[in-house]
């Protein structure tokens, strides 16, 4: 059963090697990551499902990374001191590409012992010492997770993908959290990564009206190109979050959204009804 489902940034500025006086001016962002974090431990999930937008894709097929355990490592970014280990769950993995495949979405395994900085972001900068492992220790202290990347489909096929993982979800007897991860545009000046498109911000504004209002319907009908002038990387992680939750009843709230370097930075929860 699902019981924690939020959607979080995931830039490598939110860990404090990385970020270091940086997170001064994504104060709003750390703060609301922190709030998150308790949630999701008060939750006491056996299990995070952690959509990302930087893991492995496949132009035509969602896909699982499946793998024996999973290694943190952010050198790439300069940090050499984060590091953890995390345990798949197997059984809910192999329940869910059975599912999908019964439901004909196209869908794949891949194997990849380092998790991508989209998946071990928000998991190590939503941790604080509670459910994962500590980066000392680096062994799991009994939350496993399953990594899960979108496709190149159209939106509606990542809906239709988050509906099948739900009727997973409510099928089994873990406790599931799901975590949706991104960052919103990329274009927000012009010092931003992609410079300034004004869509930036229209794309940014419609997912925060859409994820307060908990309006798929919203979400799904955003004009493709300013989906594609906003330079973003959440949108299809946010759909599957959304079909997830589909006919659940929740509470969304956005407990911050800033943008001090030109890119969209969105935290927000979806309670749910107990």
């Amino acid at each position: 059963m699902i019981v924690f489902a939020a959607f979080t940034p995931h830039t490598p500025l939110l860990l404090p090697p990385i970020g270091k006086e940086s997170l001064q001016k994504m104060s709003s962002t750390a703060d609301a990551m922190d709030r998150l974090g308790d949630e999701l431990a008060a939750s006491k999930p056996d299990t995070i499902v952690i959509i990302s937008a930087h893991a492995t894709q496949h132009d035509g097929a969602f896909s699982a990374n499946l793998h024996d355990s999973y290694l943190v490592d952010l050198r790439d970014f300069g940090d050499l001191t984060t590091a953890a280990e995390f345990e798949p769950n197997l059984s809910l993995i192999d329940a869910i590409q059975r599912a999908v495949r019964r439901a004909q979405i196209p869908f794949t395994l891949d194997s990849d012992a380092t998790l991508d900085y989209g998946s071990a972001v928000p998991l190590v900068a939503l941790d604080a010492n509670h459910l994962l492992p500590t980066p000392s220790v680096g062994s799991n202290s009994g939350c496993t997770i399953v990594p899960i990347s979108f496709c190149n489909l159209s939106p509606k096929d990542h809906f239709a993908f988050g509906k099948t993982l739900k009727d997973v979800f409510a099928n089994r007897k873990e406790r599931i959290a799901v975590i949706a991860s991104g960052d919103l545009s990329h274009a927000l000046t012009s010092h931003a990564p992609a410079g300034f498109h004004r869509e930036g911000e229209v794309f940014d504004a419609a997912v925060r009206q859409a994820v307060v209002q908990g309006s798929a319907s919203q979400l799904l009908t955003i004009d493709e190109e300013v989906v594609e002038k906003a330079a973003e990387c959440a949108y299809r992680s946010l759909l599957v979050l959304f079909g997830v939750l589909d006919q659940v009843p929740t509470e969304p709230e956005v407990l911050s959204y800033e943008s001090p370097f030109g890119v969209g930075y969105l935290v927000a929860q979806f309670r749910l009804d107990k």
